[in-house]
């Protein structure tokens, strides 16, 4: 539902103080977008639905009525996908929350059991390349690293310069405090990414802040923010056409973190116990998602069918 489409303004109303009130969610940049974006194509839905079972806005009956509804229309007209659909349901038990109903009462699909959204190999060409046009240093060593090392974006920030280093044929990143406060380190074998890093601490030196622990600074001197490599992430996935079917960025670090452990799972080299130690997984059930068929992988199964000639 594009973001600019006119609301009643009995809605426009509601949904200027959601709007303020996700500003101060303690959610990252992408989540408030995606949220908002779900919810303004709700109440827009909801402009023409004349919904049944009380009001929505106001009653839980309603608020029940109308979240399945809703749930119906995005899979039946709008044609989403049972975890699209779920997504927005997700935006929508947040907005109700904050509308102090708590969330619907209403079913979600069953994920079907399908490998977390990694960036294809086409994809990955064209991120590699948005990446080589940024103008800074420090973010092409943010979109190489990710790539290369499969962080989480909480890791990546709080990486100090100590933590990537580099030889002229060896380089690796440790890990001090991922998540669940475990250490890991991750050889940085690709000589393109040492580069990146390389390059990067070579112009720190001349920024704000050069004297700070911190590998990756903003403008002022501080250690960059998560938001702020979110944002950076929007710009690199606009640039290299990586968008999902709502027409939002498609590209954030975790999605860099499972092309990283894709590749792995899937390059036939490497087993899944090296795979989940690389990504600082508990579980090995975690890691097994990453052998799960894609819906590439469907449609070629299917494609090698016999066909009538």
């Amino acid at each position: 539902m594009p973001p600019c489409q006119h609301l009643p303004e009995r809605y426009a109303a509601v949904f200027d103080a959601y709007a303020a009130a996700l500003a101060q969610a303690p959610l990252d940049e992408h989540t408030r977008r995606a949220y908002a974006s779900r919810v303004r194509g709700f109440l827009a839905w909801l402009a023409d639905a004349a919904p049944t079972g009380g009001d929505p806005l106001a009653e839980a009956h309603g608020r029940d009525f109308a979240a399945r509804d809703y749930r119906s229309h995005l899979k039946t007209v709008l044609k989403r996908t049972p975890a699209t659909a779920n997504a927005h349901l997700v935006a929508l038990d947040h907005f109700f929350t904050h509308l102090g109903l708590g969330p619907a009462n209403v079913g979600r699909d069953e994920p079907e059991p399908i490998a977390p959204r990694a960036l294809t190999p086409r994809e990955q060409k064209r991120f590699l390349r948005a990446v080589e046009q940024r103008p800074l240093a420090r973010d092409r060593a943010i979109g190489r690293l990710l790539f290369y090392s499969g962080l989480r974006v909480s890791e990546l920030v709080a990486l100090d310069t100590d933590d990537v280093p580099l030889s002229a044929r060896k380089g690796k990143v440790i890990v001090r405090a991922g998540k669940n406060d475990d250490a890991r380190t991750v050889p940085l074998t690709d000589a393109s990414a040492r580069e990146a890093v390389a390059a990067w601490k070579r112009e720190r030196a001349s920024w704000p802040g050069a004297e700070s622990g911190a590998l990756f600074l903003n403008r002022r001197g501080g250690r960059l923010s998560d938001r702020s490599v979110n944002l950076l992430l929007d710009e690199i996935a606009a640039d290299a056409d990586v968008v999902d079917e709502d027409g939002h960025p498609a590209l954030s670090a975790h999605v860099l973190r499972h092309t990283f452990g894709t590749n792995l799972a899937r390059s036939g080299k490497v087993d899944l116990v090296t795979v989940g130690q690389l990504m600082g997984h508990k579980r090995l059930e975690t890691t097994r998602r990453y052998t799960l068929p894609t819906t590439a992988d469907l449609e070629a199964a299917v494609g090698n069918l016999p066909a009538d000639e």
